[in-house]
């Protein structure tokens, strides 16, 4: 969904709850994923971007940005086929190429092989953004299983490192590294311990990174999203808790794809040439409130 102008988008009264991973089309709030009068200057123009998790949400919102400033994209996704091909048309929409590459990023083999498909496919790789997310929430420890504790490492940190670890050596000067993290990072979640932790842990990761990356030329940053309207959200909550979502930060609402996705836009461009090792916060003054 794409939205006319700069508003305070606000939900219906009702979102249907779903199962992981979620799944875009079938949310009755459809999250707004670019501005219709944003406008691209080149910013990308000529590069290739690998984006996990690229098939809604924030993923699908930062493929069409990236289209739309002249990038192509590879999408990587578990299992949502028609999300992904919506995006896929989307990025098309755009003049701009659109590789599929469905599969689980936990697996250090298939991160390897999909980011030499990328080089195959289009004979370079300049961006890589790291968003592949899951969540479970939980009100105790007790309740947290050591298999879903497994589960959301697998998905949050290690296909994160794997992805990095694959593409960082084929990456030339000026390639980008974006990994997605979360206000949980730096606030954490009572709720949520174990999606937190895998945060805190790709903050960390990005921290550390970001010196042997250097010597390459290659950046490494974050983004640190607050609550913002993605599949995850009513495939993470029920009840009141999804209904209530993002009510609770300084902006009174959550946040839509699209305003994360600009800062992807930056972190990928040469307008952060002088940045790395940080961390960008579209959270809405979720750090700030109470």
């Amino acid at each position: 969904m794409t939205a006319a102008k700069h508003a305070k988008p606000r939900l219906k009264a009702v979102e249907h709850e779903q199962s992981q991973p979620g799944i875009e089309k079938d949310m009755d709030n459809k999250p707004v994923f670019i501005l219709d009068d944003y406008k691209g200057s080149d910013k990308l123009k000529g590069k290739v971007a690998l984006i996990t998790g690229g098939d809604s949400g924030i993923g699908r919102a930062t493929a069409v940005h990236f289209a739309r400033e002249g990038a192509d994209v590879c999408i990587v996704y578990l299992s949502e086929d028609q999300d992904a091909v919506d995006t896929r048309n989307l990025v098309e929409k755009e003049g701009r190429k659109c590789l599929l590459a469905p599969g689980d990023v936990g697996d250090s083999k298939f991160c390897k092989g999909v980011v030499d498909g990328v080089i195959a496919q289009f004979g370079h790789l300049d961006i890589l953004v790291n968003n592949a997310a899951e969540q479970h929430t939980a009100e105790e420890l007790e309740q947290i299983s050591d298999e879903q504790v497994n589960a959301t490492f697998r998905t949050n940190y290690f296909g994160y490192f794997y992805m990095m670890r694959a593409a960082l050596p084929k990456m030339g000067p000026g390639g980008r590294i974006i990994n997605t993290s979360s206000v949980t990072a730096h606030r954490g979640s009572s709720h949520l311990v174990d999606y937190a932790s895998t945060k805190g842990a790709i903050e960390a990761l990005t921290r550390s990174t970001a010196p042997i990356a250097a010597k390459r030329d290659i950046t490494v940053n974050c983004v640190a999203p607050g609550p913002i309207w993605t599949p995850l959200i009513p495939a993470s909550f029920k009840g009141k808790q999804l209904q209530d979502f993002g009510k609770n930060v300084l902006m009174q609402r959550p946040g839509q794809p699209w305003e994360v996705a600009t800062c992807f836009v930056f972190l990928a461009s040469r307008d952060s040439s002088y940045m790395t090792g940080q961390t960008l916060h579209p959270d809405g003054g979720a750090r700030l409130s109470g």
